[in-house]
């Protein structure tokens, strides 16, 4: 059996690699020709679609994600280890939850490099949902639902410690690093983004800096598997699936409810988050439920509540972190106005520090 070369570039992928990789994920295609484009919107990640030409049954397309060609979101990734963390995922933890993911063909990677190729499925017609446009509580709905089956399967499965990856508890001092890397970015964050916020939403972020130990501390509770950047730019609506879930790059061990309020806050406007968010998370919790978990809903609504800092924490020092963009300023000002507008109007600093 041919063994696969690693490779790591679009340029990389020619007919010849793609029939070996096909036969050892089970499918019998053969590739003649190719043409390949950029797609997507990530800033870390670089997704290339490849159209195919060759034997009946081959696909049209097939999507292949590398490292970002930007040197400063390449290292941020590889300081960061998210590229590593995705290939995890997709290794190893993929099979242990029913959230709905990308098919994959091959995944490979170099330890020493972090460099890295994932072939997929390409999900056209599929839409990628839109960071600053915002949804519907009928997508923040299916959104939710695929949430549960990602955090049910796995709830308070203490044998995922073993991937020290995405096992916080064992990494003490950066856990501890997160309010200092936070106060460090915010002067930055502010001078960007700050004429475009509100006074009081300016306040909320300047004073999440001294909350930060309480919202580490807030939950004790059971941890599972979670996504830690699931928004709308991270998910795919139609094609194969209703939904599918992209960008594992983040991926952890904590607080279910820290995704399903991170989902919220930064996906709807404030008027229709305040009139659905709480049908929406009883849909959440039903489907969580059926996984035997057990867990009230008002203790539920307590950990939404307390974790809906999620969002501007993720603003405010992602957006410093990796090469400025006019859609990623646009991005990151959407996903922190929204944010402080439900630590605002849930009583999130009360929460965690009365928890």
């Amino acid at each position: 059996m041919d063994t696969i070369p690693f490779i790591s570039r679009p340029d990389q992928v020619t007919p010849d690699w793609l029939n070996k990789v096909f036969p050892l994920s089970n499918n019998n295609f053969h590739v003649d020709s190719l043409t390949f484009e950029s797609i997507g919107t990530g800033q870390v990640g670089d997704n290339i679609r490849f159209t195919l030409e060759g034997s009946e049954g081959t696909p049209e397309s097939v999507v292949a994600k590398f490292m970002s060609p930007d040197p400063i979101s390449r290292e941020t990734g590889i300081q960061q280890q998210t590229y590593v963390k995705e290939i995890l995922f997709y290794k190893a933890l993929n099979k242990l939850v029913e959230i709905q993911t990308p098919k994959t063909f091959h995944v490979d990677s170099n330890e020493d490099t972090h460099e890295f190729v994932i072939l997929m499925e390409d999900l056209a017609p599929g839409k990628q949902g839109d960071q600053i446009a915002g949804c519907n509580a009928d997508d923040a709905a299916l959104a939710l639902e695929q949430l549960a089956k990602l955090h049910g399967p796995q709830w308070g499965n203490e044998s995922l410690q073993k991937h020290t990856l995405i096992d916080r508890s064992q990494d003490k001092e950066k856990l501890a690093q997160l309010q200092l890397v936070y106060r460090m970015v915010l002067p930055g964050f502010l001078e960007r983004y700050g004429s475009k916020l509100s006074d009081e939403h300016i306040q909320v972020i300047e004073k999440m800096c001294d909350l930060l130990p309480y919202y580490q501390r807030f939950y004790s509770g059971p941890n599972t598997l979670i996504h830690c950047d699931y928004r709308l730019d991270n998910m795919m609506f139609g094609g194969p699936h209703p939904l599918t879930i992209v960008d594992w790059q983040t991926i952890s061990l904590g607080c279910a409810l820290t995704d399903a309020s991170y989902c919220l806050g930064t996906s709807l406007f404030s008027p229709e988050r305040l009139r659905e968010e709480s049908t929406l998370l009883k849909h959440y919790l039903e489907v969580l439920n059926s996984y035997k978990i057990g867990l009230s809903w008002d203790n539920c609504w307590q950990y939404y509540r307390g974790y809906s800092a999620s969002g501007l924490i993720m603003a405010v020092i992602a957006s410093m972190v990796v090469t400025e963009t006019d859609r990623g300023n646009s991005m990151f000002l959407a996903m922190a106005s929204r944010s402080c507008q439900q630590v605002i109007e849930l009583d999130c600093f009360d929460v965690i520090r009365n928890a």
